[in-house]
Formats: C-alpha cells, sequence, structure tokens
C-alpha cells in the first residue's frame, strides 16, 4: 500500500516554528521593505517608490554618512576574518589534542565571554581602557610599556579597530567550538592512514584536517559577515548612538537606528531608516550569495 503525499504529521511539527518565525522575521522583513517605498508629508504617508534610496545614494548629506558607516562596517568584519577565526581555528586545533590536560577548563573558560551581555562587556572594557580610572596606564606602566598607551576609544585611528577586537575577545569561543566540533568528526581511520604515511603532528592538520574541516570554515566565515553586518550593540554601549568620536565607529546598526528612532535633535525617520535597513539586508544577502559561490568553486576544484 502506497503512503500518501501528505505528510501531515510533518506539517503538523512544523506548523508552531513556521508560524513564530514568519511573525518575529519574515512579517517585519516585508514591511521594513514596505515602509522603504513610502514617505510622510504633513503627517499623511505618500507612495514615493525608490525615492529614499535615491536621496540615501544620491544626496551627499546622506550618501556620505552611508558610505562612512558601510566602510567601518567592512574593517569590523575584516578584522573579525584576520583575528578572530584564526585564533579560533588554532584553539581548536590545540584544544582537541588528546593529550592535552584541562581541555574542558580552556574550552570553558575561552567561551564564557560569548554568552556574556553585550552592555556588562562594553561597559566592563570602557573601564579598563580608560585613561583615568581604567586599569590599562598601570598595567603596560609596570611592564615598561607605557610608551603604547593612548586613549584607544576616544582616538578616531583607534576607536574602531579597538571595538572589533573587544568584539573578538567575546566572540571567539563560537569559531572555536565550531572548528572543534568538526574535527572530532573526522574519522580515526583517515588520521591513522596519514600516520602510516608518515604524515603527523602540523602537517597532518594541514594536508588532513584543514581540508576536511574547509566547509565549517566556510560556514563561520559566512556567520562572521551575517554577524558583523548586523553589528549595533557593542558599539551603542561603548561609544553612544552617535558612534564617536566624530562617528569614526559608525556603522549601518548606528546609522540606521539614529534615523529610524531619532537622537537627540535628529528627529526619527521611519522610511528613511527603513531604506538604509533595506541596503544593509541587499548587503549581507549578496555578500552571501557571493561567498556561497566561491565556497562552491573552490570545494569543486579541491575534489577534481
Amino acid at each position: 500500500m502506497k503512503n500518501s503525499g501528505i505528510k501531515w504529521h510533518v506539517i503538523v511539527f512544523l506548523a508552531p516554528a513556521v508560524l513564530v518565525y514568519t511573525a518575529i522575521m519574515i512579517f517585519p522583513l516585508f514591511n521594513t521593505l514596505r515602509l522603504a517605498l513610502y514617505t510622510e508629508v504633513d503627517q499623511v504617508r505618500q507612495f514615493v517608490g525608490l525615492e529614499n534610496f535615491r536621496t540615501l545614494f544620491g544626496d551627499p548629506y546622506w550618501s556620505g554618512q552611508f558610505w562612512n558607516a558601510l566602510g567601518n562596517n567592512f574593517w569590523f568584519f575584516f578584522i573579525h576574518m584576520i583575528v578572530q577565526n584564526p585564533i579560533g581555528i588554532a584553539l581548536a586545533a590545540i584544544l582537541s589534542h588528546p593529550r592535552l590536560r584541562f581541555a574542558a577548563l580552556y574550552r570553558t573558560a575561552i567561551f564564557v565571554p560569548t554568552i556574556l551581555s553585550f552592555v556588562i562587556v562594553g561597559f566592563a572594557w570602557k573601564l579598563i581602557l580608560s585613561p583615568i580610572w581604567g586599569i590599562t596606564p598601570d598595567m603596560l606602566k609596570a611592564l615598561g610599556l607605557k610608551w603604547l598607551y593612548a586613549p584607544y576609544l576616544g582616538k578616531e585611528e583607534y576607536a574602531l579597530t579597538t571595538l572589533a577586537l573587544i568584539s573578538v575577545w567575546q566572540f571567539v569561543g563560537i569559531p572555536m567550538m565550531l572548528i572543534y566540533a568538526a574535527l572530532l568528526s573526522i574519522p580515526e581511520e583517515v588520521l591513522e592512514a596519514g600516520e602510516v604515511d608518515g604524515i603527523t603532528g602540523f602537517a597532518s592538520f594541514w594536508k588532513i584536517k584543514l581540508p576536511l574541516i574547509l566547509p565549517s570554515i566556510g560556514i563561520i566565515s559566512i556567520l562572521t559577515f551575517v554577524g558583523n553586518f548586523n553589528a549595533f550593540d557593542l558599539i551603542y554601549t561603548t561609544q553612544g548612538a552617535l558612534a564617536g568620536p566624530d562617528f569614526s565607529t559608525d556603522i549601518l546598526g548606528t546609522f540606521m537606528y539614529r534615523t529610524f528612532f531619532g537622537f537627540q535633535l535628529q528627529l526619527g525617520d521611519p522610511h528613511m531608516g527603513s531604506a538604509i535597513a533595506s541596503g544593509m539586508f541587499g548587503i549581507i544577502l549578496i555578500g552571501v550569495c557571493i561567498y556561497l559561490f566561491g565556497i562552491q568553486t573552490r570545494l569543486r576544484r579541491y575534489q577534481f
């Protein structure tokens, strides 16, 4: 007897999750895209099509802020890619060594910052780096390196990089754990075959383990890209909505927040804010598609 084409039990179990996801993610997304096509004149909403996007990219006032925020976002992402992910991979490789003692303790200590609140992390590091009551100047002085100290969060040339490194400290545990799980999933038979051929130590990681965990590295890179282009909390906690000094730490998240909700003397404009949010969505979507295509091409090259 043939089974019916519709598996009702699958629909029943998926329905609650789909409804919740639609209510809190899909509907707000499409509503934001819709708001970006309107403007408000004398408290009356009017359809203007793509006019808000023309203003965002064509008006010197708006475009200057947008490109500044986008450039800062790319720098924030770049720091994570060249610092956070390589360190996460290295830590995972070290902690996956079977002879390492207290590996579970080290994993826990590295992962704990990822579960801390952005508010706690932001204010803690703001206090640590403060030139008035922070411990950083005294620590560097004790080490004879006081000349290295600067008000890192107060100088335009240092502030964004400093915040990116704080974010790296907080979230390096995520790539570490994902790569650690990927390394543990490698069959022992593969590693033993490599040992028979004389591939051990670092050569084993470079020639055997690394190619096998490339899909996991690709996923981590995508998560890093999406997470960094949605960043907001750390910048807002440490530098405020104005993302100082002089907008040097302004990213698309803080730019959208100021525009949508308003700040101080700046009145909120939900329609321009929605246009910025739609631009963020488009950038993330294009970036993810390009990255997936690149990863797929590399994997095919490696296989053949």
